[in-house]
């Protein structure tokens, strides 16, 4: 499966971001992709990062979820496009998953809230799920997750996830080498490729990778730099050895 993960700019907008991920998606199907990926929050950006955000509006999401839907069907493109979604518990950090055919498989949301995102009023989900496109199935964790609760990333592998994606906003961080060597974990400690998609970002020191179930880096975007990075993964190259051979009944 060739996946395409999104390194793009920030959006100023709501709309801004709908037009980068329509933009992005038709140079991926261009570029034979089956997947692409997209930063966190996408539409219509994160909160508490430096740069402004629009104040919510449900209509504006779910306007763009429907124009992806059918941008996506037009295309024969699957899609993970994380958004801003608000429901009855409050708003959410997600990832909708969407199919070739514009249909929508589910969403991941972002069950473990970086501490820093509670003054934004983010309310962590309360669940999991594994998605499955062209045979391949994989996981989605968000940022926060990803770095520092190895065990969402488990979960999947565990579950037969040949990769997790990795939707985050990593800008200018002074322990660069954490999140480098965050990734080699996840993908080594299950036998998994692990995809983190960053913005392109000013003074950028993480880049959107991706990681073999080894744990080399297969492809790394430039700092700063808005591209489309994309590679054609071999599910059968992830043994998911560690993941499992979990005792489950040991953890907490």
């Amino acid at each position: 499966m060739k996946i395409g993960l999104a390194q793009v700019r920030f959006p100023k907008s709501a709309a801004e971001g709908v037009e980068t991920v329509e933009n992005c998606m038709k140079q991926a199907a261009e570029e034979g992709c089956n997947l692409v990926c997209f930063p966190e929050s996408i539409v219509p950006g994160l909160r508490g990062v430096g740069f402004e955000v629009e104040t919510y509006n449900h209509e504006i999401q779910q306007n763009t979820l429907y124009k992806v839907k059918l941008f996506a069907k037009q295309l024969k493109l699957n899609v993970i496009l994380p958004l801003e979604w608000r429901d009855e518990l409050g708003m959410h950090l997600t990832a909708f998953v969407i199919d070739e055919n514009g249909k929508e498989l589910g969403y991941q949301t972002k069950n473990q809230i970086d501490p820093a995102e509670d003054q934004f009023g983010y309310k962590p989900g309360n669940g999991r799920q594994l998605f499955e496109i062209n045979g391949v199935k994989f996981g989605i964790v968000i940022c926060h997750e990803g770095w520092r609760y190895p065990e969402t990333v488990r979960w999947a592998a565990v579950r037969g996830a040949s990769i997790v994606f990795h939707p985050q906003f990593t800008g200018e961080v002074p322990d660069p080498q954490f999140y480098d060597y965050a990734m080699i974990a996840r993908s080594t400690e299950n036998g998994i490729y692990f995809a983190s998609v960053n913005y392109a970002l000013e003074n950028q020191k993480s880049t959107t990778s991706l990681l073999s179930p080894k744990g080399e880096c297969l492809i790394k975007a430039k700092a700063e730099k808005q591209e489309l990075l994309t590679y054609t993964i071999e599910p059968g190259e992830a043994n998911r050895l560690l993941a499992q051979r979990l005792l489950s009944n040991l953890l907490l």
